[in-house]
């Protein structure tokens, strides 16, 4: 029976703002070795599916300097000190300038828990609008667009939409669609 193992000395190596990267050393339970492990800690983030009144799904396409690619996502971002509703809200007005009525939380995910130790937190926001500009960080370059809600899956199909976090949040949303 495959049981926890017990960490008995955890160090920050390395400190690069969003995230830290910290040496463990846990014993394993079957063995009794200890074994050297590299976990990337940082906060929960949070993945936005913003829908217009139309059935709109207001999206970004951003380059990404890890894919080399520009990405289609959906907003998202950190979870600073607050939750992660308000920080998906934030998330939502910064990057889009939308902002919508009705917010319902999706789920939650590890997004890879051999090396993170966070969650990436999926909510719904019905009824958005664009109230304002958007208010990107310097290292930031978005672009808004809208994609019919019933295009996704053919999004996703034809690889268009590749990102892991975005496909499973749109997950998220189509198993519970008859919940709206």
């Amino acid at each position: 029976m495959i049981k926890d193992w017990d960490l008995i000395d955890s160090k920050v190596d390395r400190d690069y703002r969003v995230f830290r990267i910290n040496v463990e050393t846990s014993v394993s339970p079957r063995t009794k070795k200890a074994g050297r492990f590299y976990v990337i800690d940082t906060n929960d983030w949070v993945n936005i599916i913003p829908i217009t009144e139309d059935e709109q799904v207001v999206m970004i396409q951003q380059y990404r300097h890890g894919s080399k690619n520009i990405t289609l996502e959906i907003p998202g971002g950190l979870v600073d000190d607050e939750s992660p509703e308000n920080a998906a809200l934030r998330e939502l007005l910064e990057e889009t300038g939308y902002q919508g009525d009705n917010v319902t939380y999706l789920g939650a995910t590890n997004p890879n828990p051999a090396i993170f130790n966070n969650l990436c937190h999926t909510f719904l926001v019905r009824n958005v609008k664009k109230v304002s500009e958007t208010n990107l960080d310097d290292n930031e370059d978005i672009e808004v667009t809208l994609k019919p809600i019933e295009e996704i899956p053919s999004l996703i199909a034809d690889g268009s939409i590749n990102h892991a976090l975005v496909i499973i949040a749109f997950h998220f949303y189509f198993s519970r669609q008859s919940q709206f």
